[in-house]
C-alpha cells in the first residue's frame, strides 16, 4: 500500500512532465529522503522504458485501429454492457503477465537511483538537461548554422581530437540545423542539433573505447527525454522535449 502523499499526488505528473518547475524541484528534493517514492519512480520509469524497447512495440495497422475504434464506439453506445467472452479474459491475463515480465527485466537490480553501470551514459541526467536548456537561450543553439552535413562536419576539424559522424535526416523529418562545441563533465563534446517540427534535439557525441550498445530505454525528467547508445567508437546522448517515439526514431537513424 502506498502511504506517502507525494507518491499519490505528484509521481505521475512528474513522470509525464506535467508539474511546473517549482513542483518538480520540490518532488526531486523529496526523492532524496523518501525511499518509497524513489522506488515508485524506479518502477514507473522501468515499466515505461521496458515498453519502449526495440521489438516490444509496433504501431497497429490502420485497419486494426479502425476496427478497435468501431468496437469501442459500439460498446459505449450499448445500453447494457455485453458479457466479456472468455478469450478476452485470457488475453487480458496474458497482457498483464507481459507487462510484469518487462517490469522485472527492466528493474534496476542491486542499486539505487543514479547508480552507474558499464552501459550507463557518461553524464548525469541533470548535466544533460542543463546543457540542453542552456542551448535554447538566444544565440547558444549552434556555433555553425547549416543544413549541409558537408559544412557542419569539417567545422569540427581542429576543434576536437575526434571527428563526429554528421548526417542530415531531413527526408525522414529530422533536419540538421548545425552544430556546436560543449563541455560536459569536464570533457569536450560535439553537439549535433536537429529540428523536429518546432522542437530542437541536441545529440551529444564523444569518443569511447567501450563496445557498442543498443539504444537504451529512455530517461525522463522535468518533461525532457534522453536516450543513450554507443556505436562504432562513439558515444551518443540525445536530449529533447519531443515524444519518446520521435527521439527514438532519430536515434535509430543515427545508429544505422
Amino acid at each position: 500500500m502506498v502511504s506517502c502523499d507525494f507518491t499519490r499526488t505528484a509521481l505521475h505528473g512528474y513522470v509525464d512532465g506535467e508539474l511546473d518547475a517549482s513542483r518538480s524541484a520540490e518532488f526531486e528534493r523529496h526523492l532524496e529522503a523518501c525511499r518509497e517514492c524513489a522506488k515508485a519512480l524506479e518502477t514507473e520509469e522501468s515499466l515505461r522504458s521496458g515498453l519502449q524497447r526495440n521489438g516490444l512495440y509496433e504501431r497497429a495497422p490502420v485497419g486494426l485501429r479502425k476496427k478497435i475504434r468501431m468496437e469501442l464506439d459500439a460498446a459505449t453506445a450499448a445500453p447494457v454492457a455485453p458479457r466479456i467472452p472468455a478469450w478476452r479474459w485470457v488475453a487480458l491475463a496474458a497482457s498483464i503477465l507481459l507487462v510484469a515480465s518487462i517490469s522485472w527485466y527492466a528493474w534496476p537490480r542491486g542499486g539505487t537511483l543514479g547508480t552507474q553501470n558499464p552501459a550507463s551514459p557518461p553524464f548525469t541526467a541533470a548535466e544533460l538537461i542543463d546543457a540542453h536548456i542552456r542551448s535554447l537561450q538566444p544565440g547558444h543553439l549552434t556555433d555553425v548554422a547549416s543544413t549541409d552535413q558537408h559544412t557542419v562536419k569539417p567545422w569540427f576539424n581542429g576543434k576536437l581530437d575526434f571527428a563526429p559522424p554528421v548526417k542530415d535526416f531531413a527526408d525522414d523529418g529530422f533536419s540538421l540545423i548545425g552544430g556546436r562545441l560543449d563541455v560536459l563533465g569536464g570533457r569536450n563534446v560535439a553537439v549535433l542539433v536537429y529540428a523536429r517540427r518546432k522542437h530542437f534535439i541536441n545529440v551529444f557525441v564523444l569518443p569511447t573505447k567501450e563496445p557498442d550498445t543498443p539504444i537504451h530505454p529512455p530517461g525522463l525528467r522535468q518533461g525532457y527525454q534522453w536516450l543513450h547508445w554507443r556505436r562504432q567508437g562513439m558515444e551518443y546522448c540525445a536530449v529533447s522535449d519531443v515524444s519518446v517515439a520521435d527521439l527514438h526514431e532519430l536515434a535509430q537513424l543515427i545508429y544505422q
